[in-house]
């Protein structure tokens, strides 16, 4: 069967931000349409989506069911939100560089770090730079 490609649909962006803080007067107006793909891929071809199990990365504001979008073409750094394979086994974690370890943390008090014991391989996928939730 063959793939289908659709042009991402643009959708309405208020004009104005929404406080989330105390309320300000409500605005009709509404400012250029954003289109979402445009807005949370730098990089089409070294992007890809990933649906999370878990809620080792609560504390990060990444949840169970949540839709993480992880940029491959990204150096991982110090302290960034990454997809790793340790051993065939994929998790997200947050990256800790220290005196040439490399350890993957948690965001969550539950689970302990990651450390690769000798002779196991780590690997990085991808950077995780946007995270998508639906609330309904």
């Amino acid at each position: 069967m063959p793939t289908i490609h659709r042009q991402p649909a643009a959708i309405p962006m208020a004009g104005h931000p929404v406080r989330a803080g105390f309320p300000s007067p409500a605005s009709d107006h509404m400012d250029n349409a954003i289109n979402l793909h445009d807005y949370l891929v730098a990089d089409p071809l070294a992007t890809f989506m990933v649906r999370v199990r878990g809620d080792s990365m609560r504390d990060a504001g990444i949840l169970d069911n949540d839709i993480l979008v992880v940029d491959k073409g990204l150096p991982p750094r110090h302290g960034d939100i990454v997809i790793a394979a340790m051993d065939g086994e994929f998790t997200v974690k947050r990256l800790h560089r220290k005196e040439g370890r490399c350890l993957l943390l948690a965001a969550n008090p539950a689970y302990p770090p990651i450390e690769p014991a000798d002779g196991q391989e780590l690997q990085i996928w991808g950077v995780v730079t946007a995270c998508v939730r639906k609330l309904k």
